[in-house]
């Protein structure tokens, strides 16, 4: 089985809250966000190769097969702390858990930091200053320094959408043209009713 991909549990919470105050203990706020850093490349390196993504996720794969191959390749290349929590992830059966643990954790240090990460979706590429433009109104809007992730998605007519956690701001022309369906449909339903009306009372 691959990584869970999905919105944060309760006990996702639970760890990511017990790391993300080990990190900030340890090292303040650049400590938390670079321990979370080396969290999401572990996650993006097992996105891309199946392989990994079933080293860290199998349930067949012996717990302590895992962790002497989690040590062989993490071991000088990322924090104390990440490998740490690597293994203790492994040997408490969470490592498939880990994408969740992340976006929890991810979070906490946006909310801690005054910050907010927003990934922004259009039909071409965004240019940079209408990205700046859209970072500017955002931050205003929020109170909070804005960080910008351009994604293109080529399955969309126009428009934009924004992604802030679990939250989505949906303005594409797909959006529009999804709310004008309705609202045809819904004006057909009401013209019907109304001719049903009329002729009930005739």
């Amino acid at each position: 089985m691959p990584l869970i991909e999905a919105q944060p549990d309760a006990l996702a919470k639970v760890y990511a809250k017990s790391l993300f105050e080990i990190a900030h203990t340890q090292g303040g706020q650049s400590n938390a966000e670079s321990i979370l850093g080396e969290i999401e490349d572990i996650i993006e390196i097992a996105r891309d190769n199946r392989s990994f993504n079933e080293l860290l996720a199998s349930r067949l794969i012996d717990s302590t097969k895992r962790d002497a191959s989690l040590v062989r390749m993490f071991e000088g290349k990322v924090s104390g702390l990440t490998l740490s929590f690597l293994r203790q992830l492994n040997r408490k059966g969470r490592l498939p858990n880990l994408s969740q643990i992340a976006t929890a954790m991810d979070e906490m240090v946006q909310n801690q930091f005054g910050r907010i990460e927003v990934d922004v979706f259009t039909a071409s590429p965004i240019s940079a200053g209408e990205l700046e433009s859209v970072r500017k109104r955002l931050s205003d809007s929020l109170g909070k320094d804005v960080i910008m992730h351009p994604y293109t998605d080529s399955s969309m007519l126009g428009g934009i959408k924004l992604r802030m956690g679990d939250q989505l701001i949906d303005a594409s022309i797909q959006a529009e043209l999804r709310k004008l369906r309705d609202a045809l449909l819904n004006k057909g339903s009401s013209e019907l009713r109304g001719r049903s009306d009329d002729m009930l009372e005739n």
